[in-house]
């Protein structure tokens, strides 16, 4: 099937005489009719539902559609994005262990892996998504235990070399993790240039309206674990709390990444997504494909209109032919990239403070990746707990504006932008 066509239909396929519209099984558990049956269940013998922290039909309904997109063999839903990065990471890599992770992050993804997870044990290596392969090398540790970066970087906007970073990383015998929320899986697969788990935020495009909040994970079935045996010993070796099994063993390369996750940091963290949260992605996920369409064309729209004003310092979009990024965006996003511009006023923080509250149709929302358009101001948002090196580390400029532009008409947003500026 087409991408569009998985959007619309993958994921849930209904028998005879069941609801046509992915069903909410908005239920805290499952009735069975003997002990004997539910115990095969907790020893993952048998297939099945007994409580929603776990697993709920309507969320894997929507798990597996989003697995369809990307072209993986199992996912798991999350209650957020910043769940499911976390689950990802330490699945694979826990007290002592390390990560290399491209240094153009997420505010909140940044935040996660430099200081909640660090005092978890688990160190970080920041590097240049631009960074030599020399400088790229020298990242790695003998306790390396992944790679993560994000596709399009928010608010950055730089657009990863995958195929250069995942290359890297199975020199090392260790997995690349893609944040792939800002490019999707309409706009770009990860897994076909080498990736081996993607993460999304949900709550962005995937949704598109601003109804619910939610993560994914989508493990690409390809990594071989048991070549390593001595690095992913959770996932090679028997675990005592589900008595002894072996997830390589039992699931196979496929499913092991998925199983060990919802068996075990979903059983103890509880991050689900909510069987409604999950109803309202679907509907979101149904019009993906034409969305994104629609938020590509006005992003490239409104960044050529900046590019060209003289009241701008700067835009970054990787549509812009000029664009470092360029060549990368057509390699990886050839059919477009997002509606997420990043760019400058001239006069600095204060007049980008000021420019914001001058727009009418933009609202400034932390919000990103929506129907309707919104902006914000990273270094006194969503960035704020960083250092202003650390801002220039992670490519957001202290004037740096991020400009989500929606499904509206390209000529009203820039409109919009012009009265703003003048």
């Amino acid at each position: 099937m087409g991408i569009g066509t998985k959007c619309v239909q993958g994921g849930y396929r209904p028998g005879n005489g069941e609801p046509r519209q992915v069903p909410i099984i908005q239920s805290t558990t499952f009735k069975y009719d003997t002990s004997e049956f539910m115990g095969k269940l907790f020893d993952l013998e048998e297939s099945g539902y007994f409580y929603t922290r776990l697993q709920n039909p309507t969320n894997d309904h929507v798990a597996a559609k989003i697995a369809e997109l990307e072209g993986g063999t199992a996912a798991m839903l999350t209650s957020s994005g910043q769940a499911a990065n976390f689950y990802a990471i330490f699945n694979i890599a826990s007290c002592g262990d390390h990560v290399v992770a491209s240094s153009d992050l997420y505010g909140g993804t940044y935040n996660l892996f430099a200081v909640t997870m660090k005092r978890m044990g688990i160190e970080f290596t920041f590097v240049s998504p631009y960074a030599s392969d020399e400088e790229l090398e020298a990242a790695f540790r003998p306790n390396t235990k992944a790679v993560f970066g994000e596709t399009i970087a928010n608010p950055a906007l730089v657009v990863l070399d995958i195929e250069r970073f995942a290359d890297a990383a199975h020199r090392h015998g260790v997995p690349l993790i893609m944040d792939n929320t800002f490019a999707t899986p309409v706009h770009c697969r990860p897994f076909e240039f080498g990736a081996d788990i993607v993460t999304h935020s949900t709550t962005k495009y995937m949704d598109g309206h601003g109804a619910g909040v939610g993560g994914c994970i989508v493990d690409s079935g390809r990594f071989d674990w048991t070549k390593y045996p001595e690095k992913f010993p959770g996932l090679c070796e028997p675990d005592d709390s589900y008595h002894g099994i072996t997830y390589t063993e039992r699931f196979g390369l496929e499913g092991a990444f998925i199983t060990k996750a919802t068996a075990q940091l979903m059983r103890d963290f509880g991050s689900i997504q909510s069987p409604q949260n999950a109803f309202l992605l679907n509907l979101g996920l149904e019009s993906l494909h034409i969305r994104m369409k629609k938020h590509a064309e006005n992003g490239l729209a409104v960044a050529r209109y900046l590019r060209d004003s003289d009241k701008v310092t700067w835009v970054k979009y990787c549509g812009l032919e000029e664009d470092r990024d360029y060549e990368l965006a057509c390699k990886y996003l050839p059919n477009g990239s997002c509606g997420v511009v990043s760019f400058a006023v001239k006069g600095g923080r204060a007049a980008a403070e000021e420019f914001m509250r001058k727009l009418r149709i933009t609202a400034i929302e932390t919000h990103v990746a929506d129907a309707r358009s919104c902006c914000l101001h990273p270094a006194s948002s969503t960035h704020r707990q960083m250092t202003d090196e650390e801002l220039e580390a992670a490519g957001v400029a202290p004037d740096m504006i991020r400009f989500s532009c929606g499904l509206e008409d390209a000529e009203d947003l820039i409109a919009d932008i012009e009265q703003a500026l003048k």
